[in-house]
């Protein structure tokens, strides 16, 4: 992928001076929350080696977020698809995040987020571009929010990733922005 630069931050493939980084926003107690696992390293390290092929093969993905002055890795933004989720159709992109909670509160995922909505409607030319969270993760729907992200109550869904014995992460709520709705915000 070529890098996407916002004011203060370099949106990039994943390189190898990134695992810890990698591996702690995906262990983490604090940042990992709302996920009922939790991924030692090597797990991790499978985790983005898939990511960094997945943004070789299609130019975009969760990408890493690193902030341009430092050079230092903050966690990830980007484009995901969504095929695994069944109750939205195939070819659906998402829009996520995981950032190291030294980073949080920052405005850095709303900038980076800014910049991959632009890529996906612009460069991508998509229709639409969903996000979605656990129903209790009120940091992630506010970034949602301010993206200009439309609540959809009926979409919401039982991920079915989320085991059973985690009942409490289950449910999440969808939201949806278009193009259109986008392109107004712009204006």
């Amino acid at each position: 992928m070529t890098p996407i630069r916002t004011d203060r931050l370099i949106l990039r493939n994943w390189e190898e001076r990134d695992r810890e980084l990698f591996h702690r926003v995906n262990s983490d107690e604090h940042v990992m929350e709302f996920f009922p696992f939790r991924r030692d390293r090597a797990t991790a390290d499978a985790k983005m080696d898939k990511f960094r092929a997945w943004i070789d093969e299609d130019g975009y993905g969760f990408a890493a977020a690193e902030i341009a002055a430092t050079g230092e890795c903050i966690g990830f933004v980007g484009l995901l698809d969504t095929d695994d989720v069944p109750s939205l159709p195939d070819g659906t992109i998402e829009i996520g995040w995981r950032l190291a909670p030294e980073f949080w509160g920052k405005g850095y995922v709303t900038e980076a987020a800014e910049a991959w909505l632009a890529f996906g409607f612009e460069t991508l030319r998509l229709e639409e571009i969903v996000s979605f969270a656990v129903a209790e993760n009120h940091r992630s729907i506010a970034v949602m929010k301010r993206l200009g992200m439309q609540a959809d109550p009926g979409g919401d869904f039982d991920h079915p990733s989320v085991p059973d014995t985690h009942p409490h992460l289950k449910r999440h709520v969808l939201y949806r922005l278009s193009r259109r709705d986008w392109q107004s915000r712009r204006i």
